[in-house]
């Protein structure tokens, strides 16, 4: 049966962040992802984990200044210094959340500096893989749709795994998005079953809209189904944006899910 993590950067945004491991593990959650950790004190947020009997599966490596419009720094040749730095941060936050992956978002890149980007990308994911290998941590680079972030330098599943070959290392592996992949190029079931062993994780959304499953054109009942066959082990991030709030929209979780007794549903001022 799949096995499904919250994503709490796009989930639960009803409550504070710190707020939303409860929320989650209140809904039948067993894990948690996010984009990233860092703003937050390591020993806090391994404290609210534990409180909450969550795993962390999932973070992102320090993707440069999000708030203001950038998404990744791993192709930009003018900031090599500061991606190495963030692999050493992620290792850090990683390593004290028990999270046993770390994606790599390539970022935004102009057409004309493409070469200089790829290979400013593969040199740096040549400089994470060793490193996190070392830490027990499995790096993952991510396609992302080019509607939602234009000019994202990886979106396609083809050229992320062109990379992938190029770094050449077995701890580098796919970040299947399914909603990004089916913006961009469609034919779900086929490239995961075709590319299934170099998977590392999997994320959802519906699309249009990038809602909940059963709100758009994806065929989420046969895909998990097929997934199930392929003998995937591993947990599938629910990375979407709740149509209305967040747990009135996990009825389609409802067959996957343990909900707990109402009597364990979060106080905000408990983790504050």
């Amino acid at each position: 049966m799949p096995r499904f993590a919250a994503n709490l950067t796009m989930l639960f945004n009803e409550v504070p962040f710190l707020d939303r491991f409860a929320a989650a593990a209140a809904s039948g959650f067993k894990a948690v992802e996010f984009l990233f950790p860092y703003e937050y004190d390591k020993a806090v947020l391994k404290d609210t984990i534990a409180a909450n009997d969550l795993s962390v599966v999932l973070h992102n490596l320090p993707a440069g200044n999000w708030a203001g419009g950038e998404r990744g720094i791993a192709s930009d040749p003018g900031r090599v210094a500061e991606f190495r730095d963030g692999v050493t941060r992620a290792i850090d936050y990683a390593t004290a959340l028990g999270c046993p992956r770390v994606n790599c978002l390539a970022g935004i890149v102009r057409p004309e500096n493409a070469p200089q980007a790829r290979e400013t990308l593969v040199e740096n994911l040549r400089f994470a893989v060793p490193r996190l290998k070392n830490a027990g941590i499995e790096l993952l680079l991510e396609p992302v749709n080019t509607r939602d972030i234009p000019g994202f330098f990886v979106n396609r599943t083809r050229q992320a795994l062109d990379i992938i070959d190029e770094v050449a290392s077995d701890n580098l592996k796919l970040q299947f998005d399914i909603y990004h992949a089916q913006v961009m190029e469609g034919d779900l079931a086929r490239t995961i079953e075709a590319e299934f062993d170099r998977i590392g994780h999997l994320q959802l959304a519906d699309n249009p809209g990038r809602h909940e499953p059963g709100t758009g054109e994806i065929n989420y009942a046969y895909l998990f189904r097929r997934i199930d066959e392929l003998g995937y082990e591993g947990w599938i991030g629910c990375e979407y944006k709740p149509r209305a709030a967040t747990e009135a929209g996990l009825g389609w979780l409802a067959p996957y899910l343990d909900k707990k007794p109402a009597s364990t549903t979060h106080n905000k001022e408990s983790i504050a």
